[in-house]
């Protein structure tokens, strides 16, 4: 069993925090990926004093093993699929779970933003927060459409990482930071928490509601 390095995600989001203080004062945004996500960025803002956006992706999961990822699908429809599992999703199933997916995404855009799009970036540092990465496909993603507006900066700050997706991630960003970045990851985020209990639609809301 590995390590739980932290209480929860407001503790794991404080440890952060901690590490991207020396940009306090600068031109600054976070982007969560929600739900989870939102949490650490919470703190993250706090800390900073600075704005808190979304970036919505979700991750499409392995047919036959939900918490793992095969690709992934951003609010504007862009997709990306590791090439060694796609081949597990027939086409009809592939094609149906990515709408699925961007119709989530955008109920959660108008349920969290009332509907408002993104912020944009452009010349601004990014930082682009979640509560952990296991293969790395939404935030890569996420990280991806941000790129488009052209941000001075990109920085993706997680709690817990695998090593061989740390690897990934650090080709997307100009800064990644992990205060755990496992070579033996045990298959799961949440197993790095002692809490690590589903954050639902109005503790999401709560949060964001100090930031909007």
């Amino acid at each position: 069993m590995g390590a739980m390095y932290y209480k929860d995600r407001v503790e794991a989001g404080k440890s952060l925090a901690e590490l991207l203080k020396g940009y306090k004062g600068q031109d600054i945004i976070i982007y969560a990926l929600p739900r989870g996500g939102v949490v650490i960025a919470g703190e993250i803002a706090q800390v900073l004093d600075c704005p808190l956006d979304l970036v919505i992706t979700r991750k499409i999961p392995h047919p036959y093993s939900p918490e793992y990822a095969i690709g992934a699908v951003s609010e504007s429809g862009e997709i990306i699929v590791n090439p060694d599992e796609s081949h597990f999703a027939g086409e009809t199933w592939f094609k149906e779970r990515v709408e699925n997916e961007m119709r989530e995404a955008k109920r959660r855009r108008k349920a969290y933003m009332r509907g408002e799009s993104r912020q944009s970036a452009k010349n601004r540092i990014v930082i682009i927060a979640d509560d952990g990465v296991a293969t790395g496909q939404s935030i890569i993603l996420a990280a991806r459409e941000i790129k488009k507006d052209n941000p001075q900066k990109i920085i993706i700050a997680v709690p817990v990482s695998p090593l061989d997706t740390a690897g990934r991630i650090m080709k997307e960003c100009d800064e990644f930071v992990c205060p755990h970045v496992e070579e033996f990851f045990i298959g799961a985020v949440g197993a790095y928490y002692k809490n690590f209990d589903q954050v639902d639609d109005a503790e999401v809301i709560e949060i964001l509601k100090k930031f909007i």
